[in-house]
C-alpha cells in the first residue's frame, strides 16, 4: 500500500493569521499522521528565505516553496527554477515605469524597493526586517536571484499593460485587494504535487491538500481531496470537497481525523 500525502499552506492554514502561532493541535496532528506512515509536505506561496524555525520545526518530509518554484524532499532539492537575470533588469525597469510595488522573492533573501507607499507592502517588508528577522536585500543587489514576486499596481492601466507585456512568460495569481502573485509561466502549487507524486510513485487517490486563499486553488483542484479550512475564502469554500473548522478551532485535527489519518 502506498502511503497517502499532505500538503499544508502555510498562512491561515497551520500558521493562524490571528495568533501568528500554529497550535499544539497541529503540531501533534501532523506529528501523528507522518508516524502512522503518510507524508507531510508544505506547499506554500513563500520562498525558502521566508521560513522561519518556528514553522519547520513542526516537521514535515519537504516543502514545495514559492507556488511549485522550487521542491525539496527530505533534505535534496528535486526543482529549482529562477527568473532570467536579464528578466529581472527587465521587470525592475517596468515595475517603475508603471508604478507597480513590488517584492521579489528567491531562496536566500527577498528583495525590497527603498520605500513603499502600499501599506500591505510596508507592514510585509517591516515584519520580515524586525519580526523574522529574514535576510533582506535591495533591488540593486548584485546578482539578486528571484523565484517569484508580489505586486500591488498603483492603477489598473499600469497593471493592464504589465500583464499583457509578461503574460507569455509569467502566472498572475489574483489574490484580491490589488495584491498579485507572480510566478514563472506553468508553475504552480499543482505543478508541485504532480512533479512529487510522480517522483515518489504515489498515486493520484492518495493526495491531500489543505488551504484557505486563491493561491491554493490550484492544488486543491488537483488532488484528489480539497479541504478547506473553515476560516477560508469564499472561492476556496465554494470548491473544496470537504470544509473542515476554522484555523483556531482545531481545522487541521479535525481534518485528518475525518479522513482516519490520524
Amino acid at each position: 500500500m502506498k502511503p497517502n500525502i499532505l500538503f499544508f499552506d502555510i498562512d491561515g492554514t497551520i500558521l493562524s493569521h490571528r495568533t501568528f502561532t500554529i497550535s499544539d493541535s497541529t503540531r501533534n496532528a501532523i506529528r501523528l499522521a507522518r508516524e502512522n506512515g503518510h507524508i507531510a509536505l508544505i506547499n506554500t506561496g513563500r520562498t525558502s528565505a521566508e521560513m522561519s524555525d518556528d514553522i519547520l520545526e513542526v516537521g514535515f518530509d519537504g516543502c514545495i516553496y514559492g507556488c511549485g518554484t522550487r521542491i525539496v524532499y527530505q533534505d535534496k532539492e528535486l526543482l529549482h527554477v529562477t527568473l532570467p537575470s536579464s528578466m529581472i533588469a527587465e521587470l525592475i525597469h517596468d515595475l517603475r515605469k508603471y508604478k507597480i510595488e513590488a517584492i521579489f522573492e528567491g531562496t536566500n533573501a527577498i528583495y525590497y524597493e527603498k520605500e513603499y507607499t502600499n501599506q500591505v507592502a510596508r507592514e510585509i517588508k517591516y515584519d520580515h526586517m524586525h519580526r523574522n528577522n529574514f535576510r533582506v536585500e535591495s533591488w540593486d543587489t548584485p546578482d539578486i536571484s528571484v523565484d517569484k514576486f508580489c505586486i500591488w499596481p498603483s492603477s489598473k492601466e499600469g497593471l493592464d499593460v504589465f500583464i499583457d507585456k509578461y503574460r507569455d512568460r509569467l502566472d498572475f495569481i489574483d489574490r484580491g485587494e490589488g495584491f498579485y502573485e507572480v510566478v514563472p509561466k506553468g508553475y504552480s502549487k499543482a505543478t508541485g504535487i504532480e512533479f512529487l507524486i510522480k517522483h515518489l510513485g504515489i498515486p493520484h487517490e492518495n493526495t491531500y491538500a489543505l488551504g484557505d486563499s486563491s493561491n491554493d486553488l490550484p492544488m486543491l483542484e488537483y488532488v484528489k481531496h480539497s479541504i478547506a479550512m473553515g476560516n477560508a475564502s469564499d472561492i476556496v469554500l465554494n470548491m473544496a470537497s470537504f470544509i473542515t473548522k476554522d484555523i483556531d478551532e482545531d481545522g487541521i485535527e479535525y481534518a485528518l481525523k475525518h479522513f482516519h489519518i490520524i
